[in-house]
């Protein structure tokens, strides 16, 4: 009898720092990857409590976890939280920037320069930092930079949420671009778009209302969950799976967007 080779096999003893961690998309995305042997960096800023107990379940699993706190909206912070995970390591193979969010809803004749700054800083400036700061770690030996951007980058978002979707559209095509130009260092750099995914950022920022509505625009009959997530991730992760894959977002939506 036959057994199934194990897919993502060569992502153990990679060192994979995944911001935004501690809940939602980046909890199962830690989980999935110490699952594989992967040792996991586990960022988070506001959330220690779950960053925690997640970190002591992936060690009670046999994984290896380290806690990263750092608020990556800041440059400066952006950058400790990548040499940290890169020194506690021994060096770093993986980043996948996750870390976002909406903030708050705003519609776009009312958004301050307050509201910007906090928006595009979240999601758009701390891609950029932590990345550029991950290079100098992978250029050796190449690795892989997988960014979260969401399905607002492409619809512009809905109901207070255009900056933050647009927020995202920077997310999309700064992949492209930082493609482009670390391919030449064996960087490989995708991202993956969520659809409507039942985390805590919806909990957040949504009204029972706003997710029926949504749901009615998805084909498949549901809406999604973290771990829906996971095998995009794991796949671009995997440089025997998505070798000539650099550049692209990979939409995660049941449907509700086939582009």
């Amino acid at each position: 009898m036959s057994t199934a080779p194990n897919l993502f096999a060569e992502l153990s003893g990679k060192s994979v720092l995944i911001t935004g961690a501690s809940t939602g998309i980046g909890a199962a995305l830690a989980r999935a990857f110490a699952a594989q042997g992967a040792k996991v960096g586990v960022h988070y800023h506001a959330s220690k409590d779950a960053a925690e107990k997640l970190a002591e379940e992936i060690s009670a699993a046999g994984g290896t976890a380290t806690l990263i706190r750092a608020d990556v909206s800041r440059s400066d912070e952006a950058r400790r939280a990548v040499d940290e995970a890169a020194e506690a390591f021994g060096g770093l193979d993986g980043l996948i920037n996750n870390a976002g969010g909406m903030v708050k809803r705003v519609p776009y004749e009312d958004v301050t320069d307050e509201d910007y700054d906090a928006v595009m800083d979240l999601n758009a400036r701390q891609v950029v930092i932590a990345s550029r700061a991950a290079v100098p770690h992978m250029k050796a030996q190449g690795g892989f930079i997988i960014n979260t951007t969401s399905i607002a980058a492409r619809n512009g978002g809905g109901g207070g949420a255009g900056l933050y979707g647009s927020s995202k559209a920077f997310v999309s095509n700064i992949t492209r671009g930082m493609a482009k130009e670390w391919i030449r260092y064996g960087i490989r750099v995708n991202a993956v778009a969520p659809g409507v995914i039942t985390t805590p950022f919806h909990e957040r920022y949504s009204t029972e209302a706003q997710m029926e509505a949504m749901l009615a625009t998805v084909p498949q009959g549901r809406l999604g969950t973290a771990e829906d997530c996971v095998g995009a991730y794991l796949f671009l992760a995997a440089e025997s799976l998505s070798a000539y894959l650099i550049g692209q977002v990979i939409e995660v939506n049941g449907g509700q967007l086939m582009p």
